[in-house]
């Protein structure tokens, strides 16, 4: 991937933070430490670090002591909550990274960006925001960042920007919390959208995220997302809404294999696409009706995708299953803050 299109995508992902309200949370990760290599165990919150370098982040490896170094490196950190609320959506800034990155906290993958190698693809230059599942979070005790780093020429590292917890001002809480890892195939199969399909075979993407930066620079036109999830019999009552954040540029979505709700349209016949311009930037809410719902079972959504030009796929949260007091409440926090369009963005970076 040339220059150029990584800074457009970065600019892309940089306008993505602003429909984010985020506020950094009083939560102190440091010192970081650090070691040069490759092994998955470092991911393991229970592994002894207490004999790894320590480093300043964000800051080059190459300016903390190990000049001239390509390869495979390690960051692990530790940080503990103080009192901070357990329903709230706290977000990881990485910064930087050159080049590639998957980050995990307390053992579970939470994100990552490029591709490493063989199939290298860097993300030199693209701010790392991951989202951080409350159900992978101690609340009561210590946790563990671990960063493994490919670094292929030049800086290497996380290595400049933002670093820390942060959480969202004005989040919505999911009853069920749907951000983190789906499965993903590229490509088109209507019997993709049945709740007994085998997908262990398919790969792992994170939501939300563009899926150029997560493997797939060159895809462009039809993939499909896939997660399951379980439902308490205790919200049978309720009203409830899929949210799906924001999708470029069109989806269905099928909850149980029947059509859940869509934005945009997509002729089957020839498969014709017609894109507006405004599908992008559509947040995507779907009354779910009762009927369609398993209580107490496995429940299966799948979303159908076509992306035209640019980036591709969910990019934007909430994602999840929210009540329709919340929806109401969600929906008016909205209409009173100040979001930016994509090309007014674009416009005010680089003028008429």
């Amino acid at each position: 991937m040339n220059k150029i299109k990584v800074s457009l995508i970065l600019l892309i992902t940089t306008a993505i933070s602003f429909a984010l309200d985020l506020r950094r949370a009083d939560i102190l990760i440091s010192p970081w430490r650090f070691e040069i290599g490759d092994n998955f165990k470092w991911a393991d919150p229970q592994f002894d670090d207490s004999n790894w370098e320590k480093i300043d982040v964000p800051a080059s490896w190459e300016e903390e002591g190990f000049p001239g170094y390509d390869g495979y490196a390690w960051y692990r950190v530790k940080f503990k909550f103080k009192e901070m609320p357990q329903r709230s959506s706290y977000y990881l800034k990485l910064g930087v990274i050159d080049d590639i990155d998957v980050t995990f906290v307390n053992g579970h993958m939470v994100g990552f960006n490029g591709s490493f190698p063989p199939d290298y693809q860097t993300a030199y230059n693209v701010h790392r925001q991951y989202i951080i599942p409350a159900e992978y979070l101690n609340f009561d005790g210590p946790n563990v960042i671990a960063v493994r780093v490919y670094d292929d020429h030049g800086p290497g590292g996380i290595h400049y920007g933002d670093v820390g917890i942060y959480k969202n001002k004005n989040p919505v809480t999911p009853i069920v919390e749907l951000s983190g890892r789906w499965k993903f195939q590229t490509g088109d199969d209507m019997k993709w959208k049945s709740p007994d399909l085998n997908d262990d075979e398919w790969k792992d993407i994170f939501v939300p995220g563009i899926w150029q930066m997560q493997g797939y620079k060159d895809h462009f036109g039809f993939a499909w997302y896939r997660r399951e999830f379980y439902l308490e019999d205790k919200w049978q009552n309720e009203n409830l809404i899929m949210l799906l954040g924001k999708i470029d540029d069109i989806d269905e979505t099928y909850l149980n294999g029947r059509l859940l709700g869509k934005t945009g349209e997509i002729v089957e016949q020839k498969k014709q696409i017609h894109l507006d311009g405004w599908e992008y930037n559509a947040l995507r809410a779907y009354y779910i009706p009762r009927d369609l719902l398993r209580y107490g079972q496995k429940n299966a959504i799948a979303v159908r995708v076509y992306d035209g030009r640019t980036y591709g796929g969910i990019y934007e949260g909430p994602i999840g299953i929210i009540t329709r007091e919340q929806y109401l409440k969600f929906k008016d926090n909205r209409q009173h803050r100040d979001y930016y369009n994509f090309w007014d963005f674009f416009e005010d970076i680089f003028g008429n």
